[in-house]
């Protein structure tokens, strides 16, 4: 799954990111919809980490999950 793929799939992996990342409410969300930069900005904020660790665990995570969603 790529970056693009994450808002056209986002009802269905939003309570997958919530799982992985539990640090992100409800709220926070809200505002992602499914858009990449919103979600990497939110785990910056949420954990503390570098921008480019979290575009790397990120797209990690899109690749895992990319069979599951298809």
């Amino acid at each position: 799954m790529n970056r693009g793929q994450l808002l056209g799939n986002w009802h269905v992996l939003r309570g997958r990111v919530q799982e992985q990342w539990g640090k992100l409410t409800n709220a926070d969300l809200d505002v992602i919809e499914g858009r990449y930069d919103q979600l990497v900005g939110r785990l910056e904020q949420a954990y503390g980490k570098a921008r480019d660790q979290i575009e790397k665990d990120v797209d990690r995570w899109l690749k895992s999950v990319e069979m599951d969603v298809a």
